[in-house]
């Protein structure tokens, strides 16, 4: 058996662990991560999960060959994610943690010529610490300087690089001249797997309050079909009732008819003055409650004083 028959082979039992061990999975971008910064993500995530990278390939034919061997086929829909430069996070810890914490490793770098900016570039206002001669080089790229304290000084903010434009040389010389690294790269999570699901990672942000919203929301509107087309149901069963109230309440007001809970709203309107009249009375009798215990409070306290006043304690 030659050796690269060997490793690959090797490679087959260990991804194939992997997928009996761990129910959750990160498919996770690679781009322009370095071997150093690979082996603190490794040392970072070791605890709880394993990263695995690997050519998209073999990756796929292991998985299906899983598949056939163990007939278990919930791993089969990740074949369909794994395009371009990817590895995959397997893990039975907590999503969220476990996202935050490959977050954490991004590393600083130099805008270099002819990179595709994964984010928008501005230069910041404020001193560069370059001496005058460099005024030329700010002007071919419409920077509006001046001179302060014999250094070059941008007098407000330039959006520099715009997201999914190539680094031209000039830009990528003013940033090295002023020590700025725009770009920062890790591992950058693409896909979410759990129990035979891949969802987007955004799905991770939602909270049980959205959650609660949402449901809220979808209530609120089948309860206002169902009424628009008299259909009941659980939804607008309580509405439906609280209607048909108001209808008897409406109909007890202008006859005769009569029960208890209309006899009060009848009352209202036949001398809403009675009702006005006992509210401040009620006020009135608070605060007047309120002013005893203020004044008994008062006499107590005088009390106290009078007593601290003797001029003799039994000590003396």
């Amino acid at each position: 058996m030659s050796n690269k028959m060997a490793k690959k082979e090797n490679y087959d039992k260990r991804l194939c662990s992997f997928l009996d061990k761990y129910d959750r999975a990160f498919i996770v971008a690679a781009d322009n991560v370095g071997s150093k910064q690979f082996q603190d993500i490794r040392r970072g995530l070791r605890e709880h999960s394993v990263v695995l990278m690997g050519k998209n390939t073999l990756m796929k034919r292991c998985i299906r060959l899983y598949a056939e061997r163990t007939k278990e086929e919930k791993w089969n829909v990740l074949l369909d994610y794994l395009v371009g430069n990817v590895g995959i996070i397997f893990t039975n810890g907590e999503l969220n943690n476990i996202r935050d914490e490959i977050m954490k490793f991004k590393v600083g770098a130099p805008a270099r010529v002819g990179l595709v900016a994964p984010n928008d570039v501005e230069v910041p206002a404020g001193g560069t610490g370059l001496d005058p001669s460099s005024t030329n080089f700010f002007q071919v790229l419409n920077i509006p300087t001046k001179i302060n304290k014999g250094t070059v000084e941008i007098t407000s903010n330039v959006a520099l690089i715009k997201a999914g434009e190539k680094v031209g040389a000039s830009e990528a010389t003013l940033l090295a001249k002023l020590g700025i690294k725009p770009f920062s790269y890790g591992l950058i999570v693409k896909f979410v797997y759990e129990s035979g699901a891949v969802f987007d990672p955004m799905v991770l942000d939602i909270t049980d309050e959205d959650l609660e919203k949402t449901v809220q929301l979808g209530i609120k509107r089948i309860a206002a079909a169902c009424l628009a087309l008299n259909y009941p149901t659980l939804a607008s069963i309580p509405h439906s009732i609280v209607n048909g109230y108001k209808n008897v309440l409406a109909v007890s007001v202008e006859t005769e008819y009569t029960f208890p809970l209309a006899e009060k709203v009848k009352a209202y309107l036949a001398d809403p003055s009675a009702f006005a009249s006992s509210a401040p009375e009620a006020a009135a009798g608070g605060d007047s409650a309120l002013t005893e215990e203020k004044k008994e409070e008062a006499k107590a306290e005088e009390e106290e004083e009078s007593d601290e006043d003797m001029g003799f304690s039994l000590f003396d």
